[in-house]
């Protein structure tokens, strides 16, 4: 039929490096509102990324993909991002394959952000689950962030 073969449980845990400082950023504003909002992302702002995902914390840790997408900030009383973005698994067991990320990223009032899986390619066809996010470490003075993610799905 499809080639199924039994289904499999699979638990990812890499770090996101959302990078605005220096000469080469991973995330680049698109759009932003109109008039003088006095924070970091205004309701409406629109973003484009292209994020490192490393085996650990530091820059320099090995690179097993990219976040490639963007977000949006969506809510006028909290800082709160729509996520719209595919996770490119580049080196490692899953080199070839993504994970599609779709939600509401509660980024300053959630501790841990839960987010829904809603596709993938090559080893995650027909995936579902969900991804986790937290910060790592934020640095406010440059709006650099390393954003930890718990990823957790079954596929075929």
């Amino acid at each position: 039929m499809l080639g199924f073969q039994e289904e499999k449980f699979t638990h990812l845990h890499f770090y996101f490096h959302d990078i605005v400082s220096g000469p080469k950023p991973s995330m680049v504003l698109v759009a932003e509102p109109n008039g003088k909002v006095k924070n970091a992302l205004p309701f409406g702002t629109v973003v484009a990324i292209d994020d490192p995902l490393t085996t650990g914390p530091e820059r320099d840790s090995k690179l097993i993909g990219k976040a490639q997408g963007i977000y949006t900030s969506i809510s006028q009383d909290e800082m709160g991002l729509m996520m719209v973005m595919t996770m490119a698994f580049t080196h490692g067991d899953f080199n070839g394959s993504t994970l599609s990320i779709l939600g509401r990223n509660m980024i300053m009032s959630e501790p841990i952000r839960e987010m829904a899986i809603v596709g993938g390619t090559g080893a995650f066809r027909f995936v579902r689950g969900y991804a986790q996010a937290k910060f790592h470490s934020v640095d406010y003075s440059k709006g650099d962030a390393i954003v930890e993610y718990d990823i957790f799905v079954f596929h075929y």
